[in-house]
């Protein structure tokens, strides 16, 4: 089930963050790029903006029933989306707790649409997404964890970049 699957790799991003000062996690590998409290914090943007845009299509009268969409490619990062800029980070300082907070937060607000909404419905209504198109309501649960994954990805390298940078 997705619920599993989020909270696994949501564990990982965690404990791979867990490693690392605040300053080190608030600190851009390079210019342009995102750092390592940036990308947590798009995530947890990104899984606010999806809970929100499914709890009002639930309270609307009607909605467009959609195929099923291939949302297994998220994780792949060969192709380029840019982020809405609804869910670009903040550039200000941010310590490890106060982001596990927010991201509790958005991951319970997430679940809760879920657990309290009907599965029928849930398959007969959909939301626009900016590659594949309109997307069933069910398939958004799953899309934060392969979201998530994608930016794991990401995460690692911008790490990686850090670690490389305070032990010269």
């Amino acid at each position: 089930m997705f619920k599993e699957d989020n909270e696994r790799i949501r564990r990982r991003i965690l404990e791979s963050a867990e490693r690392f000062s605040d300053d080190q996690l608030n600190h851009k590998p390079a210019e342009g790029k995102w750092s390592a409290m940036q990308i947590l914090d798009h995530l947890q943007l990104m899984e606010n903006v999806i809970a929100r845009n499914i709890a009002k299509e639930l309270e609307r009268g009607s909605s467009k029933k959609a195929v099923k969409k291939p949302i297994q490619l998220t994780v792949s990062r060969t192709i380029k989306v840019d982020a809405p800029s609804y869910t670009q980070p903040s550039a200000d300082f941010i310590d490890l707790a106060e982001m596990k907070s927010r991201l509790e937060t958005s991951r319970n607000q997430l679940n809760q649409i879920f657990d309290n909404a009907s599965k029928e419905t849930l398959k007969s209504k959909s939301l626009p997404h900016p590659v594949f198109g309109k997307v069933p309501l069910i398939q958004w649960f799953p899309f934060v964890g392969l979201h998530e994954k994608r930016h794991f990805k990401q995460l690692e390298d911008t790490l990686s970049k850090i670690n490389g940078q305070t032990n010269q």
